[in-house]
């Protein structure tokens, strides 16, 4: 289990966030990106179960301690909207990415689902000290992070029933991909966004969950090593 923790924002000030920490000293570290509902105990669950997989892992609040309810997504929109991503990734996020290093971690990615997943996106394109991302069914605006300012080795989930990364979605970002000349993987899968989420059991798809999972331990066992 992990606990809470302070760190720099970049251009001031300090960010809380929840890290786990792995066994071995100076480990590869991965950054996890919450959903529009906040640091709920999935994504906490998530940076224990990549611990566990030899990451150190931190997630950090973009909501500054607000967690919403499964069962209030009017509440959720409304968080995400007043979130600044490219701020919160410039800001905190970075920060996290500064942090882990300045414990030792020689390589951090970036992972992060539905809002986190856009956030991934935009924090591969922006903040120079990452060194792989897994992004989970979240694409930002192309004003904010294109497909060819991608910087690092990416890796994307995506969901084929999904409303909101709709398949053509997915299938343009790709395309701009091939386009770019960028080193990328994609995946798809039959089911619904937020597959990946064990807390909310009417979108849950455990074996796609099981597969996405381990690709993504394998892709960060492969670039941050």
């Amino acid at each position: 289990m992990g606990s809470m923790v302070s760190f720099p924002r970049v251009g001031g000030g300090t960010a809380q966030g929840y890290l786990a920490e792995a066994k071995s000293a100076g480990a590869p570290a991965v950054v996890v990106i919450q959903e529009w509902w906040g640091i709920q105990g999935q994504i906490k669950g998530t940076c224990d179960r990549l611990a566990a997989e030899g990451f150190t892992a931190i997630a950090p609040d973009l909501y500054g301690g607000k967690v919403v309810p499964y069962h209030d997504p009017t509440a959720a929109q409304a968080a995400m909207s007043a979130l600044d991503f490219k701020a919160a990734t410039d800001q905190a996020v970075r920060g996290a990415v500064q942090y882990l290093k300045g414990r030792g971690a020689k390589k951090v990615g970036l992972t992060g689902f539905c809002m986190g997943g856009a956030v991934t996106v935009i924090g591969a394109a922006h903040i120079p000290e990452l060194d792989a991302a897994v992004c989970f069914y979240g694409i930002p605006p192309e004003s904010v992070a294109a497909p060819k300012d991608i910087r690092v080795p990416f890796q994307g989930h995506f969901a084929d029933q999904d409303d909101w990364c709709t398949p053509a979605v997915v299938n343009e970002f790709e395309k701009k991909l091939v386009a770019a000349g960028k080193k990328y993987e994609i995946h798809r899968y039959p089911g619904h966004h937020a597959f990946m989420n064990s807390d909310r059991k009417e979108v849950y798809d455990d074996a796609s969950a099981k597969v996405a999972w381990n690709r993504m331990v394998k892709f960060f066992r492969q670039h941050l090593a």
